[in-house]
């Protein structure tokens, strides 16, 4: 749920010198006012009597103004009376008869923004605040320009646009390479015009306590957790009595780490590093601890303050803190329970309020074991409130207090959670139950679409609607639901998958599953024979583009950043197979989808439908599909087959049979003297495997002798190109030291120097940097003074879970981070200047995690370079130089693609028993373990 506006109220006016009869007035209205609202809503009261103060003070009495006051009063009337829509018409037209009045229209301004934001009219916010700013800076009134900008801050924030908020509040984003997460924090030095500054200079505690928390929390919002706490902690200093506020916020912050950190921990374990995983789970222990007791002393001050609706936020975050497995040992189950009772009471004493609503969606779907990601996207088990319908009464609730407030994105929260628990209620008298779900559902789509209030939750509700809809048997409604949730993910996914850590964990159990659903849904319509051979061909191209940006949308959270969309084409893949039919000659593209229970693989070929089969065992008994398990412990046993090298002669049984499955389908589409090239482009675990080691028993070949291999992660991330590679310069990197990095032991590569030499004798311009020499800072001054076309790594490279764990090993026991390497290669001094191919020679990717291959296929991408080499595995062994410099041979020809370069090496050591002893390659290197793992990954040209 996204926070309610927290830290605004802090931002009031000074009082100003008014004439007696004014004040007398004035008190008497506050006075009216205070004794039946609560000090929140005084609070709001306040500032629009302050409208009337400075539109009123100090002014020529002339009929317009006179109008215009009348106006404004009526609108204050419209206000208090909750007729918010009637309060914006009358103060439009105020602002029409304040037109060169912009001590006036700032105020206005000001008080329209704020009654948008209650209707859920997020563009009309900003709009307002934007001009409330223009006004007051007209006028010279640089005090409330910092104040609304923090205002402005808060709504891109909420709309989860935090680095927007950032940019108002700092003037700058402070944002170190993730690499340096959990290195000391430097100072955040804010620009003299931000809010932040603005605060400090006019000496405006309030207005610096609402700039440092909305910081904080966009720094949250963001990853840098450092950063977030160092803001909030500034803001408790600067006023102490802010302190319920901002103990609640550091509480997140704390907890938000301490998540990245069990993350960290998980990825260590799996890389192997203990040490790394104790230190890491120690920390997350640490943060975790702290969040407790900052929520609960949120609680305790906001308790001592009469602050209800602070102390329900305190309350609700302890209960999730509480709710999680994890962190029971720091609730147990007595306090867990007293503070859902105090929550519960609590609710009942609130003010209508997005605090309320929030709160009774929360406890409606508080569960005794969450799982720490929205409960929209699943059907949550164990309900803490499962008795005497408490849930459904809680749900209702939101339902009637979001549409007394008249705030769209409230109604559609409220609507959206009441549909889903229709959704997934027991099947008895299920039709009636899928019917009240849908009900609610369509009326949050309606409430999160009017005016765009809650773009961030559409798409949950359209996926919702979907659901429902395919339990109806209504499959291509259904298939409409999720086509537009796609689509509105599609539009806001840069700013939650690179933005939120909190929704980067949630990335599996959202946008993936979504994604897939919609590719299956078309694929399965199309395998009922439901759509006409002449919409085949449109159907499977929307399957390709879903299934593309499923693929780019999981290295933009996996890396955490835009980079690695820089060079996106806009055009999609069918119109860049028939753009590019020339650079794409000869060229068949395969893409895999694993989808729930199965797997299909598409066939794509210049100007040629796209071809779609459903991977099958024709052996096998009964239904025919391989369910996506199967396959799944197939690749594992294939890949283990090759790492281990158990067998001298190769026993190709299991990479024949997968030969089979994935290649023999497309057999006749794809004859050698039409396709040369074969380009994968694979989902989740077909990541790990090399498709050139797979075998055709028939002919008795590895698939790489019948075609150049390689892979990319998405056609529009791939910009093919041949170029000239007659003289090249090379860089080149080396470590034959064994080293040890973060507490892991990297073993000494003994065949490096041998590497070393023949990349050197390949390319006479060269310049080497090995061991104690191979330092990050030499790296980066080499690449700041030459240009080097290829930069060529002989060192362990680890692709981890995370990209906090992928790094290359470098001299003096240091490492060279993916960050770094980004930094590098990315700001060199122009484009001519990219480095065209990087090669890594022994790279290793954690096992057993999907998202460990995701580094690797996307290192080219990421770090800026058209082409990597990289190897699925390290093979410590002199194979690696022989591969290499037949590779890099073939390379400076430029009659050969780079894949074709590969192929070429590849094939040369699989005849290896059948070259001449002059030619110095040991016999064992036929085995695939020797040569398979190295891939081209990129522009395969």
């Amino acid at each position: 749920m996204k926070s309610p506006k927290k830290y605004l109220k802090f931002l009031l006016f000074k009082p100003l010198q008014l004439p007696f009869a004014l004040c007398v007035r004035l008190i008497y209205f506050f006075t009216q006012q205070h004794q039946k609202l609560n000090r929140h809503q005084f609070l709001k009261v306040l500032f629009l009597a302050t409208l009337v103060i400075c539109l009123l003070f100090g002014q020529v009495v002339s009929a317009q103004t006179q109008n215009a006051s009348l106006l404004v009063e009526q609108g204050i009337k419209d206000y208090d009376a909750g007729n918010l829509p009637n309060a914006v018409i009358h103060w439009q037209e105020a602002l029409n008869q304040y037109k060169n009045n912009p001590a006036s229209t700032a105020v206005v301004n000001e008080n329209l923004a704020r009654v948008y934001q209650q209707l859920g009219q997020n563009k009309e916010a900003i709009e307002s605040l934007s001009a409330a700013i223009r006004d007051y800076g007209a006028v010279g009134n640089i005090e409330q320009v910092g104040r609304m900008q923090s205002e402005l801050a808060q709504v891109y924030s909420n709309l989860g646009q935090p680095r927007k908020a950032i940019a108002l509040l700092c003037g700058q984003l402070v944002d170190k390479p993730k690499s340096y997460q959990n290195q000391p924090s430097q100072e955040i030095k804010c620009t003299p015009e931000s809010a932040q500054q603005i605060a400090t200079k006019y000496n405006d505690k309030r207005g610096q306590v609402a700039a440092l928390g909305i910081l904080g929390e966009a720094y949250r919002l963001i990853g840098s957790y450092d950063q977030a706490i160092q803001s909030l902690d500034t803001a408790q200093q600067v006023s102490p009595e802010s302190k319920f506020l901002v103990f609640n916020s550091l509480g997140n912050a704390y907890k938000s780490r301490g998540q990245l950190r069990e993350l960290q921990a998980d990825s260590a374990n799996k890389a192997g590093i203990f040490s790394k995983e104790n230190e890491f789970t120690k920390k997350s222990q640490e943060d975790y601890n702290r969040a407790y007791q900052y929520f609960h002393d949120s609680i305790k001050f906001a308790r001592n303050e009469k602050q209800p609706l602070a102390e329900m936020r305190g309350l609700l975050n302890l209960i999730q803190l509480g709710s999680q497995t994890n962190h029971r040992k720091f609730i147990n189950d007595r306090e867990f329970n007293t503070t859902i009772k105090d929550a519960l009471k609590v609710l009942e004493e609130l003010p209508d309020s997005a605090t309320k609503v929030y709160g009774e969606i929360d406890l409606a779907y508080l569960q005794h074991d969450a799982k720490g990601t929205s409960p929209f996207t699943y059907c949550p088990t164990g309900l803490v409130l499962s008795g005497d319908n408490e849930a459904l009464n809680l749900l209702e609730n939101s339902v009637l207090t979001s549409k007394k407030l008249q705030d769209n994105r409230l109604i559609s929260f409220s609507n959206g959670a009441l549909g889903h628990f229709w959704e997934c209620s027991p099947d008895n008298e299920k039709a009636l139950k899928n019917e009240k779900a849908l009900k609610y559902t369509q009326a949050a789509i309606i409430a999160a679409d009017s005016k765009l209030s809650a773009k961030d939750s559409l798409y949950l509700w359209e996926w919702q609607a979907g659901r429902i809809l395919d339990k109806q048997n209504r499959q291509e409604e259904a298939i409409a639901s999720y086509q537009r949730a796609f689509d509105t993910l599609e539009d806001i996914r840069q700013d939650i998958l690179t933005a939120e850590r909190d929704v980067q964990f949630d990335f599996r159990d959202v946008v993936r599953p979504l994604y897939r659903t919609l590719a299956q849904s078309r694929l399965d319509l199309l395998g009922v024979g439901a759509i006409a051979d002449e919409g085949r061909a449109k159907e499977l191209s929307k399957v390709v583009n879903t299934i593309d940006a499923l693929k780019l949308a999981e290295l933009q959270n996996y890396f955490g950043n835009d980079c690695i969309l820089s060079g996106l084409n806009p055009k999609q893949v069918g119109e860049l197979l028939e753009d590019n039919s020339v650079a794409f000659k000869n060229t068949g593209f395969l893409s895999s989808i694993i989808l729930d229970g199965k797997t299909g693989i598409l066939l794509q070929l210049p100007n040629q439908a796209t071809k779609f089969k459903w991977i099958e065992d024709p052996n096998q008994q009964g239904e025919k599909i391989v369910s996506s398990g199967t396959l799944q412990k197939k690749i594992a046993e294939f890949r283990t087959g090759l790492v281990k090298r158990e067998e001298i002669n190769y026993d190709p049984t299991i990479a024949s049979q997968l030969y089979d499955w994935i290649i023999r389908p497309f057999a006749e589409d794809i004859k050698p003297e039409k396709v040369k090239t074969l380009v994968f482009i694979q989902d989740g675990f077909l990541r790990s495997v090399p498709m050139a080691a797979l075998y055709d028993s028939q002919q008795k070949k590895y698939l790489v002798e019948t075609y150049a291999v390689a892979t990319t992660p998405s056609l529009r991330l791939t910009t093919p190109k041949l170029r000239d590679r007659s003289t090249q310069k090379a860089l080149i990197l080396g470590l034959t030291k064994e080293a040890t990095i973060d507490g892991k032991t990297f073993e000494q590569l003994f065949a490096v120097p041998d590497e070393v030499n023949a990349v050197q004798s390949i390319f006479p311009d060269h310049t080497p940097l090995i061991d104690d020499n191979f330092l990050p800072e030499s790296f980066q001054d080499k690449l700041d003074k030459t240009t080097y076309p290829i930069v060529h790594i002989a060192s362990h490279a680890q692709f981890g879970i995370i990209p906090e764990d992928t790094f290359i090993v470098t001299g003096k026991n240091q490492k060279l981070t993916i960050s770094q390497l980004e930094n590098s290669l990315r700001n060199l001094n122009s484009k001519s200047d990219n480095v065209e191919l990087l090669t890594l020679t022994a790279c290793e990717t954690a096992v057993g995690d999907d998202r460990a291959t995701l580094g690797l296929a996307g290192v080219a991408l990421q770090v800026g370079v058209k082409t990597a080499i990289a190897s699925l595995w390290s093979v410590t062994d002199q194979s690696t130089s022989e591969l290499v410099k037949t590779f890099y041979t073939n390379y400076r020809n430029t009659d050969m693609s780079i894949a074709e370069a590969l192929q070429k090496a590849q094939i040369r050591m699989i005849h290896a028993k059948k070259l001449p002893p002059s030619e110095g390659v040991n016999i064992m290197y036929d085995h695939p373990a020797y040569w398979a793992p190295m891939v081209a990954i990129g522009n395969w040209l």
